[in-house]
């Protein structure tokens, strides 16, 4: 899976908690630590360890890496993206992870025949759990998506955009999302807490159940609406829960709305 980039390199341009998050996945899924550049003005202790072990650390790039990820922030793309100049024009593949970004904005510093795609994972990539979305500029062809598929795809599912439009919507659903469950979680054992359950309890409950029923949601053929009738018996506590939370004016649709809505303006503002 990871001969071509053992071969070739991997260039990391910011490797914060997103791009941390996909590197220690593709190393666990046999990306050697000798191919990996990381160019990152303030390394976390975790990538100085790694560097102490092979990784190229702020050492220049390879001439013809397989790969450049480039995992900036967006508010750091115009100082960052221009070292990596040099390497454009088509025998390397630029992945981005940057939100906001548009494919545009990489062709006009990269070059016009550069092979360039968007991305957008999330952390659940860490654990080999993440799902990641693409889109492609016109250069990048079967073979540049099969390639960042398959690269990808080391971390968890991917799946491929019909239109570079739609990057928004994905950033603030699954880019994000694991932020809303990380929260759901804090807020679930927040609520135990209040009902009388000591703090580390109810943190263990709420933790248990969220991630036992993300796995039953991914493994069950049923649908995630299914899934919530089978739980809940009428008249009984679940139901009582539920019309708080699916209240159509005060519960969860409205308030997830809201909330994947700002995130995708933030997107459409980013890339301005």
């Amino acid at each position: 899976m990871f001969s071509q980039v053992n071969r070739r390199g991997l260039v990391l341009l910011g490797c914060g908690k997103m791009g941390s998050a996909m590197l220690e996945g593709w190393l666990k899924q046999g990306l050697a630590l000798s191919a990996v550049w990381v160019a990152d003005p303030h390394p976390s202790d975790w990538v100085r360890g790694l560097a102490a072990k092979g990784l190229h650390l702020n050492a220049g790039f390879p001439p013809d890496p397989a790969i450049v990820l480039v995992a900036v922030k967006p508010q750091m793309m115009a100082e960052a993206l221009p070292q990596l100049a040099p390497m454009g024009g088509g025998g390397t593949l630029f992945v981005s992870i940057a939100a906001g970004t548009p494919l545009a904005r990489y062709e006009t510093v990269l070059g016009a025949g550069t092979p360039v795609i968007r991305a957008m994972p999330n952390t659940p990539a860490a654990v080999g759990r993440g799902i990641t979305a693409i889109v492609g500029n016109a250069v990048a062809g079967e073979k540049d998506m099969a390639l960042a598929e398959a690269f990808l795809g080391a971390v968890g599912q991917v799946v491929r955009l019909e239109d570079e439009h739609q990057m928004n919507a994905v950033t603030a659903l699954s880019g994000s999302g694991p932020a809303y469950v990380f929260h759901l979680i804090e807020a679930l054992a927040a609520a135990g807490e209040a009902e009388g359950l000591p703090a580390g309890l109810s943190m263990q409950l709420a933790r248990a159940t969220v991630s036992g029923a993300g796995e039953l949601a991914q493994r069950s053929p049923e649908t995630a609406t299914q899934l919530r009738v089978n739980v809940t018996s009428p008249g009984g506590t679940t139901a009582a829960a539920l019309a708080v939370l699916m209240d159509p004016d005060t519960g969860f649709p409205p308030l997830l709305r809201r909330a994947v809505k700002a995130a995708a303006d933030r997107g459409r503002d980013l890339g301005k």
